[in-house]
């Protein structure tokens, strides 16, 4: 086992961490659920929460089961059979690489049409998903679990990670498993369908059901309601967009399917992130103009930040030695390893220089909220949180892999994330 996978930044912990992880992050769950709905959208317990209302309403349901196994499985079939574009994964550590079919874009609009015209001709009631928010999310816990403990044992007897420790706690939270497949390396893959489809279409299908709650109870949706929506929608739109970029992620490239994404991708992603459109059904507020044009521009930079960034690295991989950036020929760090290291445009400025457009998209989506409460800006503190973690797993890992030619890249581009900060 590599001492990168030893260290805490990468094992969380160890066996005690991952234990805390799996019962910290539901109870966050749970209680930012209970802070908007069941204490007036503050952030801490006042003297009118109603802890009754919410540990009933907290308690699973056969119809938010049926509602979730429904979603899923459409989800699942759409993966599995909408035409798309068959691409190649990143290397694998035997040297392989997996297929994927990238059909995220046609199964998000056609999930949308779906819903829509379904709600049009009063097949369902859109607020459903609403009025089965709670119990949605301990449906979803027990379903991630499930998953975990079937991706545990079929991890690892077919498709061993690299990072596995032989712990079976550490092995169950991180992932025995890199690329579940069933059946294995050349059916579904589990990771890559569960990463962006159920849960991140999920929050964009909550935040409306958000503003058709808020239009029932008012006859009208918000200004800061409709920013919401649209400037999460454009984020999950974009992923969508650029699928294929998922297969460089961390989390593709590097983790395990354990727990840790399960959860995080089925239950956190979207009970959480749809944390400000659920604090604005109750709290209307006439927006002020400057506001209104604040968060959209905060998020258009965000983006481009984010986008621009991408695009230099991506430009630079397709062509390394002839690539142009902000007018001049790319700088590089030749490794000994044969890989080369971006000095120039963003890259040069800081190593994670995309990370400042992902916090400032987030900041954009809690500012509507304005300052009543500090609820509405758990998201943009949490993944600050998450960036900078990120961030140094990323370093370590590189390390790891480059050894001095890392030190002296990080000679070049001294700064993390922020220049001149951090």
């Amino acid at each position: 086992m590599s001492k990168t996978n030893e260290h805490p930044v990468f094992n969380f912990g160890g066996p005690v961490g991952a234990v805390g992880m799996m019962v910290f992050l539901p109870l966050v769950t749970y209680y930012l659920f209970f802070a908007v709905r069941f204490n007036g959208g503050d952030l801490l317990p006042g003297p009118h929460a109603d802890w009754v209302g919410f540990l009933r309403d907290i308690q699973p349901t056969w119809g938010a089961a049926a509602l979730y196994l429904v979603w899923f499985a459409f989800q699942a079939v759409l993966q599995q059979f909408a035409p798309g574009r068959v691409v190649e994964g990143p290397e694998l550590p035997d040297g392989g690489r997996l297929k994927y079919k990238m059909n995220g874009l046609f199964s998000i609009v056609l999930t949308l049409v779906t819903l829509g015209g379904a709600a049009a001709l009063g097949l369902y009631d859109p607020g459903v998903f609403y009025l089965q928010f709670g119990p949605l999310i301990t449906v979803t816990l027990i379903f991630s679990t499930l998953l975990s403990v079937f991706v545990y044992f079929h991890g690892k007897k077919t498709d061993p990670a690299p990072h596995i420790s032989g712990r079976p706690i550490q092995d169950f939270f991180l992932g025995s498993g890199h690329n579940p497949r069933v059946p294995p390396r050349t059916g579904f893959d589990l990771k890559v369908f569960c990463e962006i489809r159920p849960g991140l279409i999920l929050w964009a299908v909550l935040n409306a059901s958000f503003a058709w709650v808020q239009y029932q109870k008012y006859g009208y949706v918000s200004t800061a309601m409709i920013l919401v929506n649209l400037l999460q929608f454009i984020y999950v739109f974009d992923c969508f967009w650029n699928e294929s970029a998922l297969l460089t992620t961390m989390d593709i490239k590097h983790e395990g399917f354990g727990w840790m994404l399960a959860f995080g991708d089925l239950c956190w992603v979207p009970f959480t992130y749809s944390l400000q459109a659920h604090y604005l059904i109750d709290h209307v507020h006439e927006l002020p103009v400057w506001m209104a044009i604040l968060a959209p521009v905060l998020a258009i930079t965000g983006y481009l930040i984010f986008r621009l960034t991408n695009l230099q690295k991506d430009r630079f991989r397709t062509d390394p030695d002839n690539a142009v950036i902000w007018g001049k020929k790319a700088e590089y760090l030749q490794t000994r390893r044969g890989s080369k290291l971006l000095l120039s445009g963003f890259w040069g400025l800081a190593r994670h220089f995309n990370y400042i457009g992902d916090e400032l998209m987030a900041l954009s989506w809690s500012l509507p909220c304005m300052f009543g409460s500090a609820l509405p800006y758990f998201y943009p503190v949490y993944f600050a949180g998450l960036l900078i973690h990120r961030e140094r797993r990323d370093h370590l890992l590189c390390s790891e892999k480059y050894g001095e030619d890392w030190d002296e890249y990080c000679r070049h581009v001294r700064w993390r994330i922020v220049p001149g900060v951090y």
